[in-house]
C-alpha cells in the first residue's frame, strides 16, 4: 500500500531547520523511510484561479514532498480563525477563549476541499491516504464526496476534550459527522478515545461497538496509536552535537551552575506562566539554589495574529523579566528566555546538557519533547524530565516526576526533588523511560497504524445521498479547480 500524508504543515529535513512542533518532527522519518508522499502547505497562498495547486514537489529521503499554495480568500478564516481560534481552545479544554465566525467555519471547509480536489493528484488503486490533525476534520468527507473509495485514515496529534467541552465548537455536530468517513481514526490516549466515543454516542446518537461505529458513511475504527520516536537515533544525535558551536558556548558559560530546559510553542497549552511562576517560587523559598541552578526557555512565536498569543507573548516576556530582576545578579540570570526556534541537531545537544528537562503543558497531545529529553541523556549521568500528568506522554514516561501545573507550590518542590536526586534513582527513572522508548517507537506508530488502515479496506461504501442529513453535507456549486468556489449547505 502506497502512502499519502496529509497536513498543514511541513519540512524539508534539512539539518539547520528549526522545528516548530512535535508533528513535523515526528512525520520526517515516516516519510523519509517508507516512501510516503507528504502533501502540505507551502506557506503560501494563491490568488486567481490557476490549474496547478502544487507550488513544489521535491524528493525527501526515500520519499517525497508535495507543497502547495493554498487559497488566499479562506486561508486566514481556515488557519487562523476556525482551525487556531476554536478548534485549538476547545482541544486544550479552553473554550474560554473561542473566538470564531461562521465565515470562519465556511472557509475552513473550503479549504478542506481545496485540498481533497489536490489530493486526486495522487489517487491510485493501491494507495491510501493517512490525514494528520485538527486543520483537516473534513477532509474525508469531501474525498468520499469526490468518488475516492481507497482507504483514508485520520491521526490526531492533540487531545479530545470532553462532550460538554466539544459542544462549545460552532457546526460541531456537522463537523464530526464529517469526520465519521474516514476508515479509521486514531487517537494518542485511551482518554482522547473515550471521550470522542462518549460524545459520538450522546450528540450523534450513533452506537459504537468493539471499537467501530457505524454511520451513513460506512464504518469507522477508532483506536489508540501512542506516537513515538526514533529513540536510538535521537540518543546518537545528542552524543554528536554536544559539540555543536551553540551546545559548546551554553555549556561554557553555565560556570558549575545546573540547568533546567523547557521547549515550547509559545501557547497557552504548554503552561509556561505556571512554570515560570514555580521557578519562582523555588528560588524565593529555597534561596540557596540561586545561582546553582538556571532556566533555559525557549519559546517559539507562533499564530501571533491571534489576540490570545500576542496577549500570552507579552504577559511571559512581563513574568521572565520581573523573575529575572527579582533573583538576578549582575553576573547570573536566572532565565534565559528565547523567543527563536533551533534544528533538532541542537535541541538534542540543548537536552543532554540539561540536568532537569520541565515538560508541564496544562493539556497536551503527546508531547514529544519529554521523549526527546530522555533520549538525549547521558546514560551514565541523566537528568530528571518533571513532566505534567495532563501531558499523553505520562501515560508512558510514569517514572518521571509527574506533576499538576496548575500547582504551583507542587512544581517547586519538584523541581527542587529533581536537582537533588541521586545518580541511583536518576538512572533507575531513565531506565525505565528509555525501555519504553525503544519498545514503541515512530516505526511502531507507522506500522500499526498502517496495518489497521489495511484491515479497513474492505469496509468503506460510499454514502447514499438519501440517508444524509442535511446539515451533514456541503456540496460546492462548481468542480472548478481554481480559487475555492462559494459553497451551500443543501
Amino acid at each position: 500500500m502506497n502512502l499519502v500524508v496529509v497536513s498543514n504543515r511541513v519540512t524539508r529535513g534539512k539539518a539547520n531547520e528549526p522545528m516548530t512542533g512535535g508533528l513535523a518532527a515526528a512525520l520526517l522519518p515516516v516519510v523519509e523511510n517508507s516512501g510516503a508522499i507528504w502533501v502540505g502547505s507551502s506557506g503560501r497562498v494563491r490568488e486567481g484561479s490557476q490549474k496547478e495547486p502544487f507550488a513544489e514537489v521535491e524528493a525527501l529521503g526515500s520519499g517525497a514532498l508535495a507543497m502547495l499554495d493554498l487559497p488566499a480568500a479562506h486561508y486566514g478564516g481556515y488557519y487562523e480563525g476556525f482551525a487556531n481560534s476554536a478548534l485549538w481552545p476547545a482541544l486544550h479544554s479552553r473554550s474560554d477563549l473561542i473566538r470564531v465566525s461562521n465565515g470562519d467555519y465556511l472557509s475552513y471547509r473550503e479549504v478542506n476541499a481545496f485540498m481533497a480536489r489536490a489530493l486526486l493528484r495522487f489517487r491510485k488503486p493501491d494507495v491510501a491516504f493517512w490525514v494528520q490533525d485538527y486543520h483537516f476534520l473534513a477532509l474525508g468527507a469531501e474525498l468520499r464526496e469526490l468518488g475516492v473509495t481507497e482507504p483514508v485514515g485520520f491521526f490526531l496529534h492533540t487531545p479530545w476534550p470532553a462532550q460538554a467541552v466539544i459542544e462549545g465548537v460552532p457546526h460541531h455536530r456537522e463537523l464530526i459527522g464529517a469526520m465519521l468517513a474516514y476508515d479509521l481514526i486514531g487517537f494518542q490516549t485511551e482518554e482522547d478515545c473515550r471521550n470522542f466515543v462518549s460524545y459520538v454516542r450522546a450528540d450523534l446518537g450513533l452506537e459504537v461497538r468493539n471499537g467501530v461505529v457505524i454511520s451513513h458513511h460506512g464504518r469507522t475504527r477508532l483506536d489508540v496509536f501512542p506516537i513515538g520516536i526514533d529513540a536510538e537515533k535521537f540518543a546518537a544525535a545528542a552524543a554528536r552535537a554536544v559539540s555543536h558551536p551553540d551546545v559548546s558556548r551554553l555549556r561554557r558559560s553555565l560556570n558549575g551552575e545546573k540547568l533546567a530546559i523547557g521547549v515550547d510553542r509559545l501557547d497557552y497549552s504548554k503552561g509556561l506562566v505556571n512554570r515560570i511562576v514555580a521557578f519562582d517560587r523555588m528560588w524565593t523559598e529555597q534561596p540557596h539554589l540561586a545561582r546553582a541552578v538556571s532556566l533555559l526557555q525557549i519559546a517559539t512565536p507562533s499564530r501571533g495574529g491571534i489576540e490570545a498569543y500576542g496577549n500570552l507573548q507579552s504577559e511571559v516576556a512581563k513574568l521572565v523579566s520581573d523573575v529575572n530582576g527579582r533573583h538576578g545578579e549582575v553576573d547570573w540570570t536566572p532565565i534565559r528566555y528565547l523567543n527563536k526556534g533551533y534544528s533538532q541537531a541542537v535541541l538534542a545537544g540543548l537536552y543532554r546538557t540539561a540536568q532537569v528537562g520541565v515538560v508541564t503543558p496544562l493539556h497536551d497531545g503527546m508531547n514529544l519533547v519529554a521523549k526527546e529529553y530522555v533520549a538525549a541523556q547521558n546514560p551514565a549521568d541523566p537528568g530528571v524530565l518533571v513532566l505534567s500528568k495532563f501531558a499523553g506522554a505520562a501515560n508512558e514516561l510514569d517514572t518521571a516526576l509527574l506533576v499538576n501545573p496548575h500547582d504551583v507550590d507542587g512544581m517547586a518542590r519538584a523541581l527542587a526533588m529533581a536537582l537533588a536526586m541521586p545518580l541511583t534513582e536518576r538512572r533507575m527513572r531513565w531506565e525505565a523511560m528509555m525501555a519504553k522508548l525503544r519498545a514503541h517507537t515512530i516505526d511502531h506508530w507507522l506500522a500499526d497504524f498502517v496495518a489497521a488502515l489495511e484491515g479497513c479496506k474492505s469496509t468503506r461504501t460510499i454514502a447514499d445521498p438519501r440517508l444524509v442529513e442535511s446539515r451533514a453535507f456541503w456540496r460546492p456549486r462548481t468542480a472548478s479547480g481554481g480559487n475555492s468556489p462559494k459553497r451551500q449547505l443543501q
